[in-house]
């Protein structure tokens, strides 16, 4: 099969995913995908050798790089024993995993569900914070994605949603951001009274805490503008939760593993949720994986309750064998240090750009979790292309993100963000590539500025 692929034009494999496959969040014309013909570390290459530096790590979820043939020998290995068992039965593998991310999560988050990817994690988070409880309301941010299945959109707030919005999940009850730089309350982190903190206490006390099962909060922003808490923000709400009962769910989908230079975000933040909904980086991508993992005394709860959860593919054996040899991965290759130390660097590198590009309003990184927002003008703020824009409102990100492919990077661009979130294996020579392609590609959001 591998020789008849081979001999293929990549045109023809272009067309025939274009003919019979339908694409994500997009119309279905006019797509020009890249043809990926192999991937290597940080790169991806096409069918005519061209080389482009992944400089989101796929979806922000190939946090070891690509190609990792230790990940493929551990896969073999797992489909050589067994491929599946049901989830009443267990495997070497899920214990082994499971005790891991005992001992590398937060506090007494000790046993995890396995599920398949980041939206169902949320959606298992979210029965169970109902069970639990006996609660029903989730209160969550309007700037947050948490996955695509209904109660996932539901939960976020990301406008993706909107087009089936008629048919959202019901009791999740959003809040503002804390979007320091643009605070919708107009204040500066500095100086402020944290009325974000404040805001979700109120709406608690309007919906009724007695009626609110938890707060789902990402451990750290990530697809919707890498928007950074201030620093006490997220212990503030670990104590609103505490004083009224309600869990604390942590999203680490994204921000998991390393991405932000700490196995979990949580950690950067010092707070210890009730539950971890995570995905992408505990495989790195190379298979489909998620994860709920839960303190000791939810658990405990369902020692003698039934755990009303269950899914066909919980625990796959060939999933958690990747899974535990990503871990290992990890600590292996100092991942995590080289994420933090690559972070710092990154911020340096930002700073220079800023004083030759006037378009760059703003960055924010934790790790190698950021994006740049570009601006028209960095007096009013005005972003280089708005919250949800319409196609025709593209056009100049449509320009940058085109120049930034054409040099050879293959980079997330949404609305005025360009996406910083390459693997985490990446060197300072490579980030210093990535870079010079944005720093050139920035020449023309800089012809936009007023």
């Amino acid at each position: 099969m591998s020789a008849i692929v081979d001999l293929s034009t990549a045109q023809e494999i272009i067309q025939d995913n274009l003919d019979y496959t339908l694409f994500s969040w997009s119309k279905q014309k006019g797509l020009q995908p890249i043809a990926v013909k192999h991937a290597e570390g940080v790169y991806l290459y096409d069918y005519d050798d061209k080389r482009y530096l992944d400089f989101s790590s796929g979806l922000m979820n190939v946090n070891i790089g690509h190609g990792n043939q230790r990940v493929t020998e551990a896969v073999m290995r797992q489909m050589q024993a067994v491929s599946y068992v049901t989830p009443g039965c267990v495997t070497a593998a899920r214990g082994e995993l499971g005790k891991k991310l005992a001992a590398i999560s937060p506090g007494n988050l000790t046993k995890t569900l396995f599920t398949v990817c980041g939206a169902s994690a949320i959606e298992n988070a979210v029965k169970l914070a109902r069970l639990y409880t006996g609660r029903h309301k989730i209160i969550t941010r309007y700037r947050a994605f948490h996955g695509a299945s209904y109660v996932a959109m539901s939960a976020g707030g990301d406008p993706r949603k909107l087009a089936v919005d008629a048919q959202q999940a019901p009791n999740f009850v959003h809040v503002e951001d804390p979007y320091c730089y643009r605070c919708p309350w107009g204040k500066e982190m500095s100086s402020c009274s944290r009325e974000c903190v404040s805001h979700v206490e109120r709406v608690i006390e309007f919906e009724g805490p007695e009626n609110v099962a938890a707060i789902l909060m990402e451990g750290e922003s990530g697809s919707s503008g890498c928007i950074k808490y201030p620093p006490d923000y997220l212990q503030k709400i670990r104590a609103i939760c505490d004083k009224h009962g309600i869990l604390l769910i942590a999203d680490e989908v994204m921000s998991g593993f390393g991405r932000t230079g700490k196995w979990f975000a949580c950690d950067v933040h010092g707070v210890v949720p009730d539950m971890i909904a995570t995905a992408k980086g505990i495989t790195a991508g190379y298979l489909p994986l998620g994860a709920l993992i839960v303190s000791d005394q939810i658990a405990a709860h369902f020692d003698e309750r039934t755990l009303w959860l269950g899914l066909t593919y919980s625990a796959h054996p060939v999933c958690c064998a990747a899974g535990v040899e990503v871990l290992q991965i990890y600590e292996d290759e100092h991942l995590l240090e080289n994420a933090a130390r690559m972070g710092e660097y990154v911020k340096a590198r930002v700073e220079e750009m800023k004083t030759q590009h006037p378009s760059i309003g703003d960055f924010r990184t934790t790790g190698l979790l950021g994006c740049i927002e570009l601006v028209k003008n960095r007096e009013t703020k005005e972003p280089m292309a708005p919250f949800n824009a319409k196609p025709e409102e593209m056009m100049v990100m449509n320009k940058v993100a085109g120049r930034i492919k054409q040099l050879g990077m293959y980079a997330f661009v949404r609305w005025n963000y360009v996406f910083i979130a390459p693997p985490l294996s990446i060197t300072k020579e490579q980030m210093d590539e990535g870079l010079a392609i944005i720093d050139d590609a920035l020449g023309i959001a800089d012809e936009y500025v007023s």
